[in-house]
């Protein structure tokens, strides 16, 4: 099955929130006490590739959310800096 990318997805503890450009790289925003921080991760190894699988598919600790979102708080940590 084909995903059609990007694809947005947070953590669950609401600290982390990804935009998912292909299944071996990705954009983390990452929350730390009030600041914002942005990174980009290209997986190299496996844990890495599996990481973006468990964020594609949903499973335990990552959870669905819009473009807006992830948008905004790219927004917000770029204002921050």
């Amino acid at each position: 099955m084909d995903k059609e990318f990007p694809i947005y997805r947070k953590s669950s503890n609401n600290r982390n929130w990804y935009k998912i450009l292909d299944e071996r790289h990705f954009v983390e925003i990452q929350k730390v006490g009030e600041r914002y921080f942005s990174f980009e991760v290209k997986a190299k190894q496996y844990p890495e590739m599996l990481r973006i699988q468990d964020m594609l598919n949903c499973a335990s600790g990552f959870e669905h959310i819009d473009k807006g979102t992830f948008e905004a708080l790219n927004s917000n940590q770029s204002n921050s800096s």
